[in-house]
């Protein structure tokens, strides 16, 4: 089983209107659609759907948002023992996407159900990988939570994805959380990031893997993927597709990468191995950019002329 722990929000996404909005009035704004997101709610979703045996590991809202969370959890074959709920709201994320399908987001998070996840006993037997990331890990009380849910899995040698997924305007104090960060390397297996986190963080994929982690993977938008680990250095182009938003698109990779992956070691790959699996990733990366808002691909959707995934 892999369990993807941290938050669920609703993203608040313009309405793609053809020709502008309707009436075309100044200064007038374009209608905003509820769509469930986060970005570690959005890599369980995605496990789900390409067929991986996945729980969400969160604190989830009792009202009406949170109750369409935890039921598209369920719809997408996510197991939801591992929810904490709460009568806190639900946190929002406003999201405003630029011409090119990038999305830049507004949050409200004060006292929201996803900052009072407390950390559980334990996880369920046979658990082989847990994610983390994003909101999560930079909100208190919850961050503190989440960070020693990462110290204890990788302690009990399952296999940890981070994915930082950075949102600048939520971290009080740049500094403090670089030094965190570099804290949660001596227990990370895969670093994911983009361009933008890395450039955000300061350092490189080289002094990554000499804190700890055993593969980095570096998404570059439409420049495509590439992984490096103390052997190799292997890219993969982006998949050409028409883009109507990048919303998930990462979170995606994610959870292609952890699923492709199986049971194997990170260090046990070759540069064909990981030439294949970045290759997977990409091709779902693909399917949710081709979707307005964050709508990862079923398995079916991944399969080749062969029907291999």
């Amino acid at each position: 089983m892999i369990v993807v722990a941290g938050e669920s929000l609703i993203d608040l996404v313009p309405d793609p209107v053809p020709g502008g909005v309707p009436g075309g009035a100044p200064g007038a704004l374009a209608p905003l659609l509820p769509r469930p997101g986060g970005g570690p709610y959005n890599t369980a979703v995605a496990l789900g759907r390409i067929g991986a045996d996945v729980a969400f590991c969160s604190r989830v809202s009792t009202d009406a948002f949170g109750e369409v969370l935890v039921e598209r959890l369920r719809a997408a074959g996510v197991a939801t023992g591992l929810v904490q709920r709460g009568p806190e709201p639900t946190t929002l994320a406003v999201a405003s996407v630029g011409p090119d399908g990038s999305a830049r987001y507004g949050f409200y998070v004060e006292g929201t159900a996803d900052r009072f996840f407390a950390l559980p006993e334990r996880l369920p037997d046979g658990v082989r990988a847990v994610v983390f990331g994003t909101c999560s890990l930079a909100l208190e009380p919850g961050a503190s939570a989440y960070e020693a849910l990462l110290r204890r899995s990788s302690r009990a040698s399952a296999l940890t994805l981070l994915d930082p997924n950075v949102r600048p305007g939520l971290i009080p104090d740049a500094e403090v959380y670089r030094e965190r960060f570099a804290g949660w390397l001596p227990y990370v297996s895969v670093l994911k990031l983009s361009e933008e986190d890395a450039a955000w963080l300061g350092g490189s994929p080289e002094e990554w893997l000499a804190a700890g982690p055993g593969a980095v993977v570096l998404t570059r938008g439409a420049a495509g993927l590439t992984v490096f680990t103390r052997g190799h250095e292997v890219s993969v182009p982006a998949v050409p597709v028409r883009v109507a938003d990048t919303i998930g698109a990462g979170d995606t990779v994610s959870a292609a990468l952890l699923h492709g992956l199986g049971d194997r070691p990170v260090t046990a790959l070759s540069a064909v191995d990981w030439r294949e699996l970045l290759g997977y990733a990409a091709r779902a990366a693909a399917v949710t950019c081709s979707r307005t808002g964050a709508e990862p691909p079923y398995a079916r959707e991944l399969r080749g002329p062969g029907g291999e995934s």
